[in-house]
């Protein structure tokens, strides 16, 4: 698994990645003074928790893990239309001529 971040000190102490070693946790950061590489991904997550994950209550990490995966391959990318692709999804937006 890949745990991507900016470069903020509660991330880059060493506390953090020994956390992040133990755990088998690839870090992965911005680079620095870029605050841009994290806005598609934000953006993402922002929309997963609105539009999933606020929306339910999760019994166990297996129910929260197939909604996640759900929402992930199929309703973000072949059923939820995105402005920035025409109102297509990302999928019709890809494939499409």
């Amino acid at each position: 698994m890949i745990l991507h971040s900016d470069q903020g000190s509660p991330y880059t102490s060493k506390a953090f990645t020994d956390f992040c070693e133990a755990q088998e946790l690839t870090q992965s950061m911005s680079k620095a003074g870029c605050p841009y590489d994290n806005a598609p991904m934000e953006r993402y997550f922002n929309t997963l928790k609105n539009e999933e994950i606020y929306l339910h209550e999760y019994h166990d990490k297996e129910s929260l893990y197939r909604a996640v995966e759900h929402f992930a391959y199929t309703t973000y990318n072949h059923v939820r239309p995105h402005s920035y692709n025409g109102y297509r999804t990302p999928f019709e937006a890809r494939y499409s001529s």
